[in-house]
């Protein structure tokens, strides 16, 4: 090799950072575009999620010669109609027991306030008694004016506090309202997003076929054939997932009701609906359904708030310890810290269908890592829902 020869192929031609540039721009623009429509992608993912799971109840309708289209519609429409027999029936209670339960909740909130009050002057008369012990009892009683002046002035000065926490409750339970569901915000958009959320889920319970293809396409030909493994083993996953969790909200659901029922809790059949729907939120769900039933029994005194405290805690534990087994919620094997750290993060990107859709999040993205890192490129066997390759 002379010296005067230079290596072929040094340093980035023009071709190459024209390529590369625009595949930094592309990404750019990409995540623009999915940061802008990021409510519409959350509710295709769920409409998706919605479809993978009405697709195994139009294959065993395909069977029997029902077109996949009539199966699919015909499982909607009977869903929908169950949904609203169900919500006729029971509305006008419902309604009056959301109604009772917003009316109680300031009752609530001014027992507990009183209840520290006592407290605190409880405390006050254990200190008075505790220097009177100690033989000092003279200067107690030339002092003892200013004391209780001081103290009715305490008391006094407290009332201010007291009505500054009341509203400051107020404001923050009205604010978390509008922050949760603020992509509800109003009529037209709930009617809007079920109308995508059904119709995305019809389209792919009645041909999920076709986009599995299209992804395919996605991939070299090499490729292809462990990508249909990992993209049927995500969806089996979310599948079987969806499935046990409706499972469950129902089971939560009743369970709460009819312990709230003997407990003798108003509201106790809305208390148990809000249970049941908040179970699909896991970990955090649960303690936002317990707040609202506990507020109502401090109402009735602290005892009562301490058995339905109790009662949510036995429920719970009695969830992990017999319904998740039986259900093989498990499956999806997502550790505790993990899922936690992801629905405080989607929480704080997208709100509360962030939080909503978590967990089907971190499993789309987890059945991927543990097929194709964890077994192809570690070697180590571990087991996913659908999955008979490993």
């Amino acid at each position: 090799m002379s010296p005067d020869s230079k290596p072929r192929g040094s340093g980035w031609r023009t071709r190459d950072i024209l390529r590369a540039s625009a595949i930094v721009a592309g990404v750019y623009v990409a995540l623009q575009l999915l940061w802008f429509g990021r409510t519409v992608f959350l509710l295709g993912f769920f409409g998706v999620l919605l479809g993978i799971t009405l697709s195994a109840g139009v294959d065993r309708l395909q069977r029997h010669r029902i077109p996949r289209g009539v199966g699919a519609v015909g499982i909607v429409l009977l869903i929908l109609g169950g949904l609203t027999g169900l919500g006729l029936l029971s509305a006008p209670q419902i309604n009056r027991q959301l109604e009772e339960l917003r009316e109680r909740l300031p009752q609530a909130i001014d027992r507990v306030e009183r209840w520290v009050q006592q407290r605190g002057g409880g405390v006050a008369d254990l200190i008075q008694a505790g220097s009177e012990a100690t033989g000092q009892q003279a200067d107690t009683t030339r002092h003892q004016p200013d004391t209780v002046g001081q103290a009715g002035k305490g008391r006094q000065g407290d009332q201010g506090p007291a009505v500054d926490l009341r509203q400051g409750l107020t404001q923050q339970l009205a604010g978390a309202g509008r922050h949760f569901f603020s992509v509800f915000s109003s009529t037209v958009a709930v009617l809007g997003g079920l109308i995508v959320l059904l119709f995305v889920a019809i389209f792919v319970a009645v041909d999920p076929g076709l986009y599995h293809r299209g992804l395919m396409h996605l991939f070299p030909h090499r490729a292809r054939r462990r990508a249909g493994e990992v993209l049927s083993a995500t969806a089996t996953t979310l599948r079987r997932w969806l499935l046990m969790q409706m499972i469950a909200m129902v089971a939560i659901g009743a369970v709460t009701t009819v312990a709230l029922l003997l407990l003798d809790v108003k509201a106790a059949i809305a208390l148990g609906i809000i249970a049941g729907l908040l179970e699909f939120i896991p970990y955090v769900g649960p303690i936002l359904s317990a707040a609202p039933a506990i507020a109502m029994a401090v109402v009735d005194g602290p005892e009562k708030a301490l058995y339905v405290t109790l009662a949510y805690i036995a429920i719970q534990q009695l969830e992990g310890v017999v319904l998740q087994p039986l259900l093989m919620k498990e499956g999806l094997e997502l550790p505790p810290v993990i899922t936690i750290l992801g629905q405080a993060l989607f929480s704080l990107v997208f709100g509360f269908m962030g939080l909503m859709l978590a967990v089907p999040l971190l499993a789309t993205a987890m059945v991927p890592i543990k097929m194709l890192y964890v077994r192809d490129v570690v070697g180590d066997d571990v087991s996913i829902p659908g999955d008979d390759t490993g």
